[in-house]
């Protein structure tokens, strides 16, 4: 029997291996990240080149060009729909590598179908640019069928997405705060496990950056979004599988 294979490298960098196709998800591999240092795990090690680079939103910290740079190969970018200009003015070598999806959009990577779906979440890049694109999630059908969430908060359109067989839901942040619009904290990921009715479920997007010499502010927030999320999810969606990984550690799924 197949297995779809993930691997989380901490905050939303997740490689997903599913039928012959080699996925990366928003890759920071760095120990710092602007004014964010990498608090726990360790750098993230790839196996390899992936064939593709799934990036849900402009956001420094998943769209994040030095790290970008660093990935072997020469992996399709997608990325979603208006943000193939700055990627091609922040790395102009990538240019032709690029695949814009809006959501309902789909492209095929090795004969994975590889589905953008709506995000509710910021879609600039930052107060300082004037780039924009609408942040997408992806729902990825291999061996599997696969939700990648990105940034996002709930939205009605939820259920659609499923039934699943892994969901990789976001569950914290990188800082002390955590705004309620546009993301999901452990107990709104619970609810949106229950919307999408996944087999397994892992956690991310937390317990991986922090601001710089806040390491003893609010630090329950760094550490226990994961093992929060698993305990709802328990009670909201019991028909579902938490698997929390450490990083660098890697879950199979058989369908």
């Amino acid at each position: 029997m197949s297995a779809t294979e993930v691997t989380w490298w901490g905050h939303s960098t997740v490689w997903l291996a599913d039928s012959g196709a080699r996925l990366l998800t928003d890759p920071v591999l760095t120990g710092r990240l602007a004014h964010l240092r990498r608090l726990a795990g360790p750098s993230p090690r790839l196996p390899g080149a992936p064939d593709a680079i799934l990036l849900s939103h402009l956001h420094a910290d998943h769209f994040h060009v030095p790290s970008l740079r660093a990935v072997p190969g020469e992996p399709v970018l997608v990325v979603p729909r208006g943000a193939a200009a700055f990627a091609a003015r922040a790395m102009p070598e990538a240019a032709g590598r690029c695949v814009e999806l809006g959501p309902g959009d789909e492209t095929e990577i090795k004969g994975v179908r590889v589905r953008a779906v709506p995000a509710r979440h910021d879609g600039g890049r930052g107060p300082w640019s004037r780039d924009r694109a609408a942040a997408i999630g992806f729902v990825i059908e291999g061996t599997a069928r696969t939700w990648y969430a990105g940034d996002t908060g709930l939205f009605d359109g939820m259920h659609d997405l499923g039934p699943l067989d892994l969901a990789l839901i976001p569950v914290g942040g990188w800082g002390p705060t955590l705004g309620a619009h546009g993301h999901l904290d452990a107990r709104a990921g619970a609810e949106a496990l229950r919307r999408v009715k996944a087999t397994w479920a892992v956690p991310v997007h937390y317990g991986t950056l922090w601001p710089i010499g806040m390491g003893r502010v609010r630090r329950h927030m760094f550490d226990e979004p994961g093992a929060r999320f698993a305990e709802f999810a328990a009670e909201s969606a019991p028909d579902s599988r938490v698997r929390v990984l450490a990083h660098g550690e890697t879950l199979g799924v058989h369908r």
